[in-house]
């Protein structure tokens, strides 16, 4: 889990600061999740939410997932193939949403690269957040090994992130133009679901919300215990069922 830092952190790009911590803070998490197991499906919540308006599920479901994420985040790649595969299970939609974390120096990029990529296809844009976030390593090491320029190792992250997206690009036989984003509309779209995040109250990534349409009482949980994920959907096609489009859900766990 990687989250907003309070004051700008005293190390290059390619760190990550909060590494060290992860184990303590999985751990917290995982004793929060015994604590509140017995909880009802709307109380396990941990972000404060401010604004709810998003945490709803696309039109025409009646249960989906919302998760924020970055693509430099480690933690996120680890959530990655598990939400992959509660969605393709459940027949749910998953609505994922760009936070790139002011700390990570290609993972605003990348989203716009994902984000050009969607222009080609939905699938060409997921498969490659889903090569971004297998790759991880590879690519911070790709951006520490990149000569320097003067503008420092941001440019080498961005020299990395770039060579990346040329090699998914061409064995997905498809022309990446030297500069994907002209008039800066992805980068806009980008920036906009950092906005949208920072309003709902996103604080870290991977932040995650399995949302329902729900009338009444709250109608969103966050996956605080990712190995809950399972049970949390369940529980919410149970407090949906007859509403809205029907939902195919898998075995759970």
């Amino acid at each position: 889990m990687h989250a907003i830092p309070s004051a700008p952190p005293a190390v290059t790009s390619n760190t990550h600061p909060h590494r060290p911590r992860t184990g303590l803070r999985m751990a917290a998490l995982l004793l929060f999740s015994v604590v509140t197991s017995g909880a009802h499906f709307a109380h396990a919540q941990s972000t404060t939410v401010h604004d709810p308006a998003a945490l709803k599920p696309p039109p025409g479901a009646r249960v989906a997932i919302v998760e924020f994420e970055d693509m430099e985040c480690p933690d996120c790649a680890r959530a990655n193939p598990l939400l992959r595969d509660a969605a393709t299970q459940y027949h749910i939609p998953w609505v994922r949403h760009d936070f790139p974390l002011p700390f990570h120096a290609w993972s605003f990029d990348a989203a716009v690269y994902a984000r050009w990529f969607d222009t080609k296809s939905k699938k060409i844009g997921d498969d490659f957040r889903d090569a971004v976030f297998a790759n991880q390593q590879l690519i911070d090491a790709a951006g520490e090994t990149s000569p320097e320029t003067p503008a420092g190792p941001t440019t080498a992250a961005a020299t990395a992130i770039r060579n990346f997206a040329e090699k998914f690009a061409q064995q997905h036989a498809i022309a990446l133009p030297f500069v994907v984003d002209p008039q800066k509309k992805l980068a806009a779209e980008v920036q906009a679901d950092l906005d949208l995040g920072k309003r709902i109250g996103v604080e870290h990534t991977p932040t995650i919300w399995v949302v329902t349409n729900k009338a009444n009482g709250v109608p969103f949980v966050e996956v605080v215990d990712r190995q809950r994920l399972y049970q949390i959907i369940d529980q919410a096609l149970a407090d949906t069922k007859g509403q809205g489009a029907p939902a195919h859900h898998g075995t759970g766990q």
